[in-house]
């Protein structure tokens, strides 16, 4: 574990308070042109979102319909009723995401597994970086502004967990919390994004970013503010 790895999961609310836990749920309401761009633009209704925290497993609810929701792990995402009908299911999911580009349309189901390991990874986020086969080193810090810069850490991810790309770096201010994420979303033509987080809030002693921003990022790394390409509001977390 890196030193810097070691004062972020701390400002976050350490590794022991974390371990404590096994979920977290959050309501969150999320749009953007990505959504848009694929045929699918969100409604803005709120949404309940489960997610396991030392295993990447998620579901969000209500999905397509009331009653209904969603089932991910990295190797299968499906649709299901409360009653675990299963509407729509499908197995090994990132495969039917070969020769996408940014422009290609989505369907319920490539709409879901996005959300599934997208919001896994962010509400993960940073204590992702200690689980089994991740790779994580300090890189070189990141000038946001002539008076402002962040530290930063480069995570690789392992074959088993899904997420946006296989390399992701996370920014950090001088308080050790969590200012930027940048990642390539792979399943979508592998466009550069740039996300900034907002309104940092604590549930159960766990710091988190209640609000985030994905913005196209530049050649130069500098984000593109007239492009919002996802944007995630979270409100009423709770860990257990």
């Amino acid at each position: 574990m890196t030193d810097l790895l070691s004062e972020v999961l701390e400002a976050h609310g350490g590794l022991q308070r974390w371990n404590r836990f096994t979920a977290v749920t959050a309501t969150i309401v999320s749009d953007g042109e990505l959504f848009t761009g694929k045929g699918l633009p969100q409604d803005l209704q709120p949404r309940r979102m489960t997610v396991a925290l030392h295993e990447e497993h998620a579901s969000v609810s209500p999905f397509g319909a009331p009653g209904q929701h969603t089932d991910f792990t990295a190797g299968r995402i499906a649709i299901e009723r409360a009653d675990g009908t299963v509407v729509a299911e499908r197995l090994d999911p990132r495969k039917a995401f070969t020769g996408h580009t940014r422009e290609t349309p989505w369907d319920p189901l490539d709409r879901a597994y996005f959300n599934g390991y997208a919001l896994w990874t962010y509400l993960t986020t940073p204590f992702l970086a200690v689980m089994k086969g991740m790779g994580v080193e300090e890189a070189d810090p990141w000038d946001e502004s002539p008076t402002e810069r962040w530290r930063h850490l480069r995570v690789t991810f392992p074959d088993a967990i899904a997420s946006h790309s296989t390399v992701q770096d996370f920014y950090f201010g001088d308080d050790g919390l969590l200012r930027r994420h940048d990642y390539h979303v792979d399943i979508a033509g592998g466009f550069a994004a740039a996300q900034y987080v907002h309104d940092i809030e604590e549930a159960d002693g766990i710091k988190f970013p209640t609000r985030r921003r994905a913005y196209l990022r530049r050649p130069d790394g500098r984000p593109d503010h007239d492009h919002v390409m996802v944007g995630i509001d979270l409100s009423d977390v709770h860990y257990a």
